[in-house]
């Protein structure tokens, strides 16, 4: 329990920031943000960059395959909302689980 509250008292504003920007401008910032090493050292911001670029990337290859029509406004809708509550969480310190991505970037060590 001492290391969760030491882990959580290390999360700046700054942090919180870049990974709600992360979330919210994915895959964008997160690519900018693997060329900061400042920035990708930080562990909390390291946790959310990985997931936000995953998702972003998906989100992008998928709209790129979808038609254009209903079902791609539909998911990018859908992309664009579950981005904004990831971003909302990660602002309030929070750790985001996304589903399957979560655990993939853990299993890979890159967060």
């Amino acid at each position: 329990m001492s290391d969760e509250a030491n882990t959580e008292a290390e999360i700046t504003q700054d942090d919180r920031l870049w990974a709600t920007l992360c979330y919210i401008f994915s895959p964008v910032v997160p690519i900018v943000l693997l060329f900061l090493a400042t920035k990708r050292a930080r562990p909390f911001i390291k946790a959310h960059l990985a997931q936000a670029l995953v998702v972003g990337t998906l989100a992008w290859l998928l709209l790129a395959i979808l038609r254009r029509g209903l079902i791609e406004r539909i998911v990018g809708l859908v992309f664009f909302v579950l981005a904004i509550v990831w971003g909302v969480a990660a602002s309030r310190g929070e750790r985001v689980n996304i589903p399957v991505i979560s655990d993939f970037v853990r299993k890979m060590k890159w967060a």
